[in-house]
C-alpha cells in the first residue's frame, strides 16, 4: 500500500494525540501552576502540609523537559522529551542520559534504547556557540552499524540548546577527526546542518544536491512520533520551502516504516510566500485527504510546520486551501493563527 494513503487511513486512529490536547506526539511547553489541594495535617503541635502535597509541588519544580535523541526499534534517531532532573549544567546531563544503563534506563519509551555505550563518562563545555564534548576511553565501545547514530544523536541533542551552533568531539582529552570504530570522518564544526537519519536512496549523483530534512511519521498505534529524515533535493532546486512540501507529498522511502499524512495529489497553487519568519502556503482541496472539507489532518499539519520550520528564517506556517483561511483541525476547532514550531517535540506519556 502507497505510503501516503497508508497515513490517510491512520490519521482517524491517532487523532487524539493533536497540538491542542495539551499532550502529545507534539506540544507547546507551559507553565504548571503548584498543585492547589494541599492537606493540612498537625504534627508536634505544628502544621505542615502532607507529604504527599509536597512531593508533588516539588517534581514540578524540579524537572525540566528535554529532547533525547534515542534509537528507535526501525534504528532511526528519534528525539523523545522527558522529564529530567533540573540540574546544572544541563549540557551535560542531557548527554548523560544517552547512556546506555544510566539514569534513563528507566524511562526509555518503548522500542527506544540509549545510543552512547554504557559507562560512558561525559563533559562538556559550552563556549562561544560551540560545545567541546569530552567522553571517557568507553566511548568507543558502541557496534560499527551504530556509528553515525552515535554522532547524530550527540549533535542534535546539543543542539536543542540555543547555547549551541556548532559541536566539537574528543575522546579523553584527544579531539577527533573521525569515529573510533568505523573511521566515519567528523567535521570540525558538528551541526544540524550534516543531516539525521540520512536517506539517499533516489539520488544518483551526490554531489548536485543539497540536504533537507523533513518529518514523517513513525511508530505504531497508541505510540506514534516524528521521524526527522535528511532527504537530498537537487541545487537546481532554489526554493527551499517548495522542495519541503515535495518531498513530504513524496512521502518516505518505501523500504522504511515511516508514513506521511500527505495523499500524492496535494499541490501548491502557487509559490510559498515568506515575510517577516512567516511562510503563507496555497494548497489545492486535496490537503483534506479523507477528511470533509476544511478540515485539515493535525499530523500533517505538525509534520508541515516541523519540516519548514527547520530551514532558517522560518519560524510560523500559515496554510491555505485555494486561498482561504477558514480551517478546522480535527476536533473542529478554528486554526487562526499561523502555527509556531513547539518547544519539545514528541512529547507523549509512555
Amino acid at each position: 500500500m502507497n505510503k501516503n494513503k497508508t497515513a490517510a487511513l491512520i490519521s482517524a486512529v491517532f487523532a487524539s494525540s493533536v497540538l491542542l490536547s495539551g499532550c502529545g506526539l507534539f506540544e507547546v511547553q507551559k507553565k504548571i501552576d503548584p498543585p492547589k489541594d494541599v492537606t493540612i495535617t498537625k504534627e508536634s503541635g505544628k502544621i505542615s502540609a502532607s507529604k504527599e502535597a509536597s512531593a508533588s509541588k516539588a517534581d514540578v519544580q524540579e524537572t525540566v523537559k528535554t529532547e533525547l535523541y534515542l534509537i528507535d526499534k526501525d534504528g532511526y534517531v528519534v528525539p523523545q522529551t522527558i522529564p529530567l532532573p533540573k540540574t546544572a549544567p544541563v549540557a551535560t546531563q542531557a548527554l548523560e542520559y544517552l547512556v546506555a544503563d544510566g539514569p534513563v534506563s528507566e524511562m526509555l519509551p518503548n522500542g527506544f534504547r540509549a545510543v552512547l555505550p554504557a559507562g560512558t563518562e561525559v563533559s562538556v563545555n559550552i563556549k562561544d556557540g560551540v560545545a567541546s564534548v569530552d567522553f571517557s576511553k568507553e566511548f568507543k565501545n558502541y557496534k560499527a552499524a551504530d556509528e553515525m547514530k552515535v554522532l547524530q544523536a550527540v549533535t542534535w541533542t546539543l543542539t536543542q540548546f540555543s547555547t549551541v551552533k556548532n559541536v566539537k568531539i574528543s575522546m579523553t582529552g584527544q579531539e577527533l577527526t573521525k569515529m573510533p570504530v568505523a573511521g566515519s570522518p567528523i567535521s570540525e564544526n558538528l551541526s544540524r546542518a550534516g543531516g539525521i537519519n540520512l536517506d539517499t536512496s533516489d539520488v544518483m549523483d551526490i554531489t548536485n544536491t543539497k540536504p533537507l530534512t523533513v518529518y514523517y511519521i513513525g511508530g505504531e498505534e497508541g505510540s506514534y512520533y516524528y521521524v526527522p529524515v535528511t532527504r537530498r533535493v537537487s541545487n537546481n532546486e532554489k526554493d527551499n520551502v517548495t522542495a519541503v512540501v515535495e518531498e513530504l507529498v513524496k512521502g518516505p522511502n518505501q523500504a522504511s516504516n515511516l508514513v506521511t499524512d500527505f495523499m500524492p495529489d496535494v499541490k501548491l497553487l502557487e509559490a510559498p510566500k515568506v515575510e517577516n519568519g512567516k511562510v503563507t502556503l496555497n494548497f489545492n482541496e486535496n490537503v483534506f485527504g479523507s477528511f470533509e472539507e476544511k478540515v485539515i489532518s493535525q499530523h500533517l499539519l505538525d509534520s508541515l510546520v516541523l519540516s519548514l520550520t527547520e530551514q532558517k528564517g522560518i519560524e510560523q506556517v500559515a496554510v491555505l486551501v485555494k486561498g482561504k483561511a477558514e480551517l478546522l483541525n480535527e476536533k473542529g476547532k478554528k486554526i487562526t493563527e499561523p502555527v509556531t514550531r513547539p518547544e519539545k517535540v514528541n512529547t507523549g506519556s509512555f
